[in-house]
């Protein structure tokens, strides 16, 4: 079949599609990959973005570039891919320690979900003193919901738990133990309850497909409706796909109208993202 290149022009990466319209990506070539190091920022928004559309090796080639830089975010990254199974083999201790070296490297999202994951046994043997190490680094960077899971596993009246940051965070642990359809009964309720957060969690779980079937429609949807609610996470997640066309309508416009939401809302990704424009 004849086979036709489109270029995202923004972000130089080249994507290879059918005259069906089809499209995946191509593996990127020794000057795309200077430029991703060049502008890191950039190159961990355009992995993401081949994440998005299920091109997991060109999203690895990306984050990998970015991890041996030292780049915590690509680490954490690549932890996913390694605990998810996908573009690669399925390997729970190679996932752990690439979250370790992002968390070291200073992602704070890691450092959540060892926090979190380390109270299960999603990596082998379950270790609640190292679970409280890592949600407290991540509270320490600044993370609240690390700061309300630290506070729920300690039980502690220092910081006051509410009932719906409790159940959040029964949810978030049924979600790193595997227990995926509690999990989405569980953040369905926070949705229907009016909590964004849960919104975004179910938006995350179709987007990848972990429990239902994938659909980017869907995760489009809910991230849409997350980040109208002012959720960071969902804003910076809506920007992506508005800027691929992944699950949304190309709208460059909308595209940085929401990631400038997200960084006002201090969600790391982003902020770093618009400093790199």
């Amino acid at each position: 079949m004849r086979r036709v290149r489109v270029f995202l022009v923004r972000f130089g990466l080249l994507v290879v599609g059918s005259a069906l319209g089809s499209a995946h990506a191509a593996l990127l070539g020794e000057d795309d990959l200077a430029d991703v190091v060049r502008k890191p920022a950039i190159g961990l928004y355009k992995g993401y973005a081949e994440f998005k559309m299920a091109h997991y090796a060109e999203a690895r080639q990306i984050w990998m570039a970015l991890a041996e830089r030292g780049m915590g975010e690509a680490w954490f990254n690549l932890g996913i891919l390694a605990e998810d199974g996908l573009g690669e083999a399925r390997d729970g201790a190679e996932a752990r320690r690439r979250y370790e070296k992002a968390a070291l490297a200073g992602s704070r999202n890691a450092a959540l979900r060892l926090g979190i994951a380390l109270q299960t046994d999603r990596f082998g043997a379950s270790d609640t003193g190292a679970a409280r190490r890592w949600l407290k680094l991540a509270a320490d960077m600044g993370d609240e919901e690390a700061a309300t899971q630290l506070a729920v596993l300690e039980g502690t009246a220092e910081r006051p738990v509410s009932a719906r940051d409790r159940r959040l965070a029964q949810a978030r642990r049924l979600e790193a133990d595997g227990s995926l359809p509690d999990a989405l009964t569980a953040y369905r309720a926070l949705a229907d309850a009016g909590d964004p957060r849960g919104l975004t969690r179910l938006a995350w779980l179709h987007e990848a497909g972990r429990g239902v079937p994938r659909n980017l429609d869907e995760a489009a949807r809910l991230f849409r409706e997350a980040a109208e609610a002012g959720e960071p996470e969902a804003q910076y997640a809506l920007s992506v796909m508005l800027d691929t066309g992944a699950g949304q309508a190309k709208d460059p416009q909308q595209a940085l109208r929401w990631l400038r939401a997200s960084a006002a809302g201090r969600h790391p990704p982003a902020v770093e993202a618009l400093k790199a424009r």
